[in-house]
C-alpha cells in the first residue's frame, strides 16, 4: 500500500485473518525427590498398614472356575488348594444317574479365614463339559456365564444410587484341566482356550500327573506354549519320614502333593494364591471386564445398559 493512502477494507479483513499468538501450554514440572530434605517423620509409610487394616475388616472376594471332563480330580485339587472342603465332587456319578446332556454351571460360596483375613471364595464347577460324544461348542455355556457376570457388575456400576461395594461375581481365574494322556492337547482343549482366553484368565493344569512318566510330562509341556502345571491333588494325609503330608498312595510309594520332586502343585498354589491372586483380580477388572464394558456401551450408543426390569415394563406397554 502506498504511503498516505487510507487502509482499504481488504487490508482490514486480512488483518483479522492473522491469528493472534497463543500462549504456550504449561509443561508440568517433574516431581523432585525431597527425601533428603525432610525435617522429620511424616508418616507416609503408614498407608500400607491402613490398607491392610481395611482389607482385614472388609475381606475380599475370589471366584475360581474349574473346567474339565469328569474323573480328572477337579474337586479334589480345589479342596487341596484351599485345604478345606470347598468343592463338592460332582463327577462321582451313580450308575443310575445320567451325565448331564449339556454343560451345567454350579457355584458354591464359602468364607475362609486365615490370620484374621477373610476371603469369600466361590468355586464355579462345570459338570458335563467334555463328557459327550459330540462336544462341539460345549464351551459356549461357560462363556455365556462369564459374560453374564460382567453384565451384572456393569448394571450395578451404572446405577445412580449404586452400592458402596458392588457384589463381585466375575470369574477371576479358570483352572482348565487337561487329560494326562501324554498325547498333547485335544481339539477341544485348543478350542476352549482359544475362545475363553479372550474373556477370562486361564491357567491350564495337567491333571493326575502321577499317571504320566517324566518323559511324557516333559514332552507334553514342550509342545504347549503356555504353562500347564503338572499337578496331583489329595485331601488324605500320610506319615512320611516322621511328617504328616498330603499325598496319594500308590503301589510304589507315596506321591507327596507339596513335594516339587513329585509334582508342581506347590507352584500352582503359590501362583494362584500367594503371589498372583491380586494380579488375577486386577487383570479381570482392568482388561477382561473393561473390554466387555467398552463393547457393551459402544453397542448401546454410549448409553448404560437398560435393566431387565425396565425392558420388561417397556415391552408390557401398548
Amino acid at each position: 500500500m502506498s504511503k498516505g493512502f487510507p487502509e482499504t477494507r481488504t487490508d482490514a479483513a486480512m488483518s483479522e485473518l492473522v491469528p493472534e499468538p497463543r500462549p504456550k501450554p504449561a509443561v508440568p514440572m517433574k516431581p523432585v525427590s525431597i527425601n533428603s530434605n525432610l525435617l522429620g517423620y511424616i508418616g507416609i509409610d503408614t498407608i500400607i498398614e491402613q490398607m491392610r487394616k481395611k482389607t482385614m475388616k472388609t475381606g475380599f472376594d475370589f471366584n475360581i472356575m474349574v473346567v474339565g471332563q469328569s474323573g480328572l480330580g477337579k474337586s479334589t485339587l480345589v479342596n487341596t488348594l484351599f485345604k478345606s472342603q470347598v468343592s463338592r465332587k460332582a463327577s462321582s456319578w451313580n450308575r443310575e444317574e445320567k451325565i448331564p446332556k449339556t454343560v451345567e454351571i454350579k457355584a458354591i460360596g464359602h468364607v475362609i479365614e486365615e490370620g484374621g483375613v477373610k476371603m469369600k471364595l466361590t468355586v464355579i464347577d462345570t459338570p458335563g463339559f467334555g463328557d459327550q460324544i459330540n462336544n462341539e461348542n460345549c464351551w459356549e455355556p461357560i462363556e455365556k456365564y462369564i459374560n453374564e457376570q460382567y453384565e451384572k457388575f456393569l448394571k450395578e456400576e451404572v446405577n445412580i444410587a449404586r452400592k458402596k461395594r458392588i457384589p463381585d461375581t466375575r470369574v477371576h481365574c479358570c483352572l482348565y484341566f487337561i487329560s494326562p494322556t501324554g498325547h498333547s492337547l485335544r481339539p477341544l482343549d485348543l478350542e476352549f482356550m482359544k475362545h475363553l482366553s479372550k474373556v477370562v484368565n486361564i491357567i491350564p493344569v495337567i491333571a493326575k500327573a502321577d499317571t504320566m512318566t517324566l518323559e511324557e510330562k516333559s514332552e507334553f509341556k514342550q509342545r504347549q506354549e503356555s504353562m500347564p502345571f503338572a499337578v496331583v491333588g489329595s485331601d488324605k494325609e500320610y506319615q512320611v519320614n516322621g511328617k504328616r503330608v498330603l499325598g496319594r498312595k500308590t503301589p510304589w510309594g507315596i506321591i507327596e502333593v507339596e513335594n516339587l520332586n513329585h509334582c508342581e502343585f506347590a507352584l500352582l498354589r503359590d501362583f494362584v494364591i500367594r503371589t498372583h491372586l491380586q494380579d488375577l483380580k486386577e487383570v479381570t477388572h482392568n482388561i477382561h471386564y473393561e473390554t466387555y464394558r467398552a463393547k457393551r456401551l459402544n453397542d448401546n450408543g454410549g448409553l448404560p445398559p437398560v435393566s431387565v426390569d425396565t425392558e420388561e415394563s417397556h415391552d408390557s406397554n401398548p
